[in-house]
């Protein structure tokens, strides 16, 4: 078993409030709960020695020929792990179903269904769970041969079993081995919890009619998608992907499900995504707006109110980056020194000390996604709203840490002004659209003046190009969205020497990186990757500029760097392997951008050639 497989060999599973990573070799080497944002069960993809794990799988010998394949069950978050070795062909099923979609709950159960289908299969279960991060110790108590209790702080962890495993204590841990002959089924189930023990597992009809209604929930779910593109399966994988990654019973999104993946093995950048942040989930709720998500969308939004309502935040501003799923502004960040991080790449960090940054962006990125409904609350709503935009109107024009949340210092950066833009051109709209009392004169005066601050300042005539920020000619690939948000036509002549210019400087056989820290120190050591959101929003800017040849190509190729299941992480590295946190919402909200952009622009096409023919 490889101590650190890579971070893309891995699928997700989970029931909306919290969701667990599972190896291609069967070892569930990620999952914290009863939140995302909760101290790890396992984490033994931070430290395979003091992380964490369940591992449950066939026992590999390549030697003898044995291949491991993993899949989804088509358009579901039902993970299946096969093993076909000379003797037998065996696989694993992990599911968790969301039964609970409406309030936050403590109980959270994921099953494990084992089968062979063929010959017969040697299996092994090893659980080892280190609670607190690895940081708090815990008891073994058996219940019996088929169940036990691990007794961490504040919660405990039940497995039962059903079928020939019988469970033996390994210090304070488990293990169990058996062998299944074609036909056969046994079932692991694993409940974390911090009130009374879960009911026995009855039978096996039973654990099959809870898998039928996981695969139920998804495919009626996915049914409301109205996506009927060329790449229909990528984007409705996307689509479930950050269904998995939002907290249901608040609409949040968060920006990825793990904390600590590194950008660059053995390197500092190392975070923690396990958070919501306006900008990320704005984008998101765009994305499944997009494809027909309306509930999503609208359960994102209310959070947003709220949080615009509310007030009280950590920075002082009204608003801030980023917030815990449930609201809570007051974030702080740690370093978890006992953890050796993925491959060595420490430190490992919990929490995030960029929450009280000041990024000016995230009041347009509110804006647009408040503009995209017309149901905007009910009047103190509306008030709350318009009193940001009074507020942002006397404070917008200053430095800040820009949307990258770079270290460096702070910079009059263009992608927040463009962002400021945005969000009094939204306000105006709103105001106008609904007759909603407001300060229109003023807002439309503010977003005239960011419009011509941005041209004027924005704008490097030597490089022919709009910069990262007004004291440099540094590109920045967070200035691909310009034609998306409106301020500039995707064919503007600025525009289009803009993106020449990132052709020349950010891209590398259509893979982007987000800017040069070399020539624009970030205050971080190390290089990173190329991003895999700015990735695809060069392919949509390509598209909407009529570079389709281009854009298409591109597309395809990003699409061969999707893990075997159809998953993205932050980042890819020189050699094509996925880097920094997975999966990351970001590169799947903008993998259906793209793919929505390309639809529209290739149909536009070849309707236009068969009008002419």
């Amino acid at each position: 078993m490889n101590a650190y497989p890579p971070i893309a060999d891995h699928g997700m599973v989970g029931d909306l409030q919290t969701a667990a990573l599972v190896s291609s070799e069967g070892t569930i080497d990620w999952w914290c709960t009863p939140r995302f944002d909760s101290p790890s069960v396992f984490a033994s993809l931070l430290d395979s020695e003091r992380g964490g794990y369940c591992r449950l799988s066939a026992d590999i010998a390549p030697e003898r020929g044995t291949t491991v394949r993993q899949l989804y069950l088509a358009d579901t978050a039902v993970l299946v792990t096969r093993f076909m070795e000379p003797d037998g062909v065996g696989e694993v099923a992990d599911f968790m179903a969301p039964l609970n979609t409406t309030s936050p709950s403590d109980r959270h159960r994921l099953v494990r269904l084992v089968r062979v289908v063929r010959g017969s299969v040697d299996f092994s279960l090893v659980c080892r769970p280190r609670f607190d991060y690895g940081r708090a110790p815990h008891t073994l108590e058996q219940t019996g041969e088929a169940s036990v209790v691990f007794h961490g702080p504040g919660t405990r962890l039940y497995l039962q079993t059903v079928g020939p495993f019988v469970l033996r204590p390994d210090g304070e841990d488990v293990t169990a081995r058996c062998t299944l002959a074609a036909g056969d089924i046994a079932v692991v189930v694993l409940t974390s919890t911090d009130d009374g023990p879960p009911p026995p597992v009855s039978s096996l009809e039973e654990i099959g009619e809870e898998l039928n209604s996981c695969r139920t929930f998804w495919h009626t779910w996915l049914r409301a998608c109205t996506y009927r593109g060329r790449w229909r399966d990528m984007v409705n994988r996307s689509a479930i992907t950050l269904k998995l990654l939002t907290y249901a019973p608040t609409g949040a999104p968060i920006a990825g499900l793990t904390m600590g993946l590194p950008e660059q093995i053995g390197g500092e950048r190392n975070w923690d995504y396990r958070f919501t942040w306006i900008r990320d989930a704005s984008l998101s709720v765009r994305a499944m707006m997009d494809l027909g998500f309306v509930d999503e969308a609208a359960a994102f939004r209310r959070w947003l109110r709220e949080r615009i309502a509310a007030g009280g935040t950590a920075s002082g501003e009204p608003l801030q980056i980023m917030y815990r799923i449930d609201g809570d502004p007051y974030l702080t960040e740690e370093v978890l020194d006992h953890l050796e991080g993925y491959a060595g790449s420490a430190p490992v960090r919990a929490g995030n000390a960029a929450a009280d940054q000041i990024q000016l962006d995230i009041y347009g990125e509110m804006a647009d996604a408040l503009a995209q409904t017309r149901d905007m609350g009910d009047i103190h709503g509306w008030r709350a709203f318009a009193g940001v935009l009074d507020w942002l109107a006397d404070h917008w024009d200053r430095p800040d840490e820009g949307i990258w949340e770079t270290r460096g210092g702070q910079q009059d950066f263009t992608y927040s002004r463009l962002m400021t833009w945005v969000a009094f051109d939204r306000g105006v709209h709103l105001a106008t659209t609904f007759s909603r009392p407001a300060d229109i004169g003023r807002w439309t005066q503010v977003r005239d003046t960011v419009f011509k601050q941005i041209v004027e300042r924005g704008w490097n005539a030597k490089r022919q190009a709009f910069v990262q920020h007004y004291a440099t000619d540094v590109l920045d690939a967070s200035l691909l969205l310009i034609p998306r948000v409106g301020f500039l036509s995707p064919t503007d002549p600025a525009w289009l020497s803009t993106l020449d210019a990132m052709d020349e400087e950010l891209v590398s056989d259509s893979l982007v990186y987000r800017y040069n820290p070399e020539a624009s120190p970030d205050g971080l050591r190390g290089s990173e990757g190329t991003f895999n959101l700015c990735s695809f929003l060069y392919i949509e800017a390509l598209a909407r500029a009529g570079r389709l040849h281009e854009a298409r190509y591109g597309f395809d190729k990003m699409l061969t760097y999707a893990n075997h299941v159809g998953l993205f992480a932050e980042e890819i590295g020189p050699s094509g392997e996925q880097l920094g946190n997975f999966p990351q919402a970001f590169t799947h909200l903008a993998l259906i951008a793209a793919a929505i952009a390309l639809d529209e622009q290739l149909d536009a096409a070849e309707g236009n050639s068969a009008a002419r023919g």
